[in-house]
């Protein structure tokens, strides 16, 4: 892993003013209010990038304009059409700004790159947002694209698989991943309380790395990471624990309750085995990079793994600082643990809809 860039929109909300316009959005009753204000403070997240703010102060009807109030005739806001118009506009840009970044970072030249691949579960258009960095930074018109779809928070790892795989194949490719993540423009009205722990962490962002050969002739700017093995697993009986859901007004998430015990019962003897398929026990993992899905998420990891809280600090403070920006935040989370430098090998793992988890360990 060469290189890698990350990107968020220019204007911010902190979650106290999020609250506020949740209880606005959602709630028929006082007793829905108290709920979502206290539900928005514990949710580990401070402030989050949206694409829908078009300024960082003000009220809330003076920072953006996308989302109307909740009337008899429009009770559930925006179409999914006009939410995946948004998204077509406002991805590329992200997109283009992330890649940029982590070309800078690896030294490789956008004309070099011989593989492009995409990932986003919050938009789709065709042609989409790898068009856009075609165009702009620019690739040559013959690269190979390949598009990741829908397939949740997760979702970079599948990415870097497939990434992996075609630089096994031949190792003068040069793969660039990117994500884009606009989960902003899925908020959904009403009192529904597994959409509205949705609304209060998920956020948008975008992030890019660059693969290639560990001998190709261009060397990165600091340590970059090596990608050993990869990892997958859908848990047993968890259907409908997570799922992501296209409906008329967004896509619409669900998020059960039963999640921590599922990675209570499941995780470990799991990561367990395919660790030890590759020399490694959980103990001799030095740094986790875990998707901040939520707290609960980020507790219920470190209890089912016997892990100190301290495991997870980097997960938590993009979490605090960003939200969940679906696919893109562990590329986020991989960033912050290459400047600090911090301790491999590595574990990288998210889970996503099913409810599966994917991992790559790397050193």
């Amino acid at each position: 892993m060469a290189g890698i860039g990350t990107a968020v929109p220019r204007h911010e909300i902190s979650q106290t003013l999020a609250g506020e316009a949740s209880a606005a959005y959602c709630c028929d009753k006082p007793d829905q209010a108290r709920l979502i204000e206290g539900l928005y403070r514990f949710s580990g997240v401070e402030t989050r990038r949206l694409v829908i703010l078009n300024r960082s102060d003000g009220t809330l009807a003076e920072r953006q304009e996308f989302y109307t109030a909740r009337t008899p005739e429009s009770p559930a806001g925006p179409t999914t059409g006009e939410r995946l118009e948004f998204f077509e506009r406002a991805a590329g840009p992200l997109a283009v700004e992330a890649a940029t970044k982590a070309l800078e970072q690896s030294g490789v030249e956008s004309r070099s790159v011989t593989h492009l691949v995409t990932v986003s579960c919050s938009g789709f258009s065709a042609p989409g947002f790898d068009y856009v960095l075609i165009d702009q930074l620019p690739m040559k018109p013959t690269v190979a694209r390949t598009q990741v779809g829908f397939m949740g928070c997760h979702a970079a790892l599948n990415a870097l698989r497939v990434a992996r795989a075609f630089v096994a194949a031949d190792p003068k490719a040069v793969v660039l991943v990117c994500c884009v993540e606009l989960c902003s423009l899925h908020y959904q009205y009403g009192w529904n309380p597994e959409q509205i722990v949705a609304n209060a962490l998920f956020s948008d962002g975008a992030a890019a790395c660059v693969i290639q050969s560990a001998d190709a002739d261009r060397v990165a700017s600091g340590r970059p990471f090596r990608i050993l093995a990869s990892g997958s697993t859908v848990l047993p009986d968890s259907r409908d624990a997570m799922t992501w859901r296209v409906g008329d007004h967004g896509f619409r998430m669900t998020l059960s309750s039963s999640v921590p015990g599922l990675l209570a019962q499941h995780l470990h003897p799991w990561l367990s085995e395919w660790l030890g398929n590759h020399g490694h026990r959980p103990e001799s993992i030095g740094t986790w990079a875990v998707h901040p899905g939520g707290p609960r998420i980020l507790q219920a990891f470190t209890e089912a793994m016997r892990l100190d809280s301290r495991h997870v600090d980097i997960s938590r403070e993009i979490l605090r600082q960003h939200g969940n920006m679906s696919s893109a935040t562990l590329l986020f989370i991989l960033d912050r643990l290459r400047a600090s430098r911090a301790e491999g090998p590595f574990v990288a793992i998210g889970f996503g809809p099913g409810l599966a988890a994917e991992a790559t360990l790397l050193d």
